[in-house]
């Protein structure tokens, strides 16, 4: 089972992805403090985060970043980050805040699945 932490302030956006996501492959932990994001998806084990892009006054970009700068300071493996963006020009600003993977909302189940498999997919850094 693949444990994914669902980082999102807004219970739409939660809904989405659960609705996306559940299944018997997938276990979602939800979570609505970007701040705490990366010590959380560290504490839990997590095998990928999916985060919107709009959370809180943090950003999904800057969560990306936090969670691939804390696994390198304790030395263990990239978490994979898919985010889930407004709209498509966002796209250039995800590859840079080093996010395994991206979909654009509104998504359907077939593309947030794919963007975690294959985020899921990358050799871990």
């Amino acid at each position: 089972m693949t444990r994914v932490l669902v980082v999102a302030d807004e219970a739409w956006a939660r809904n989405d992805v659960h609705a996306a996501l559940t299944s018997p492959t997938f276990e979602l932990v939800d979570h609505d403090d970007p701040a705490t994001a990366a010590g959380t998806a560290a504490d839990r084990g997590v095998d990928a985060v999916v985060v919107d892009l709009q959370v809180a006054a943090m950003g999904g970009m800057a969560v990306a970043r936090s969670v691939r700068e804390s696994a390198a300071a304790d030395g263990s493996d990239s978490i994979p980050v898919v985010l889930l963006l407004d709209r498509t020009a966002d796209e250039f600003l995800a590859g840079r805040s080093g996010a395994a993977g991206w979909v654009v909302k509104p998504f359907t189940a077939q593309q947030l699945r794919g963007a975690v498999e294959g985020a899921l997919a990358q050799p871990a850094e």
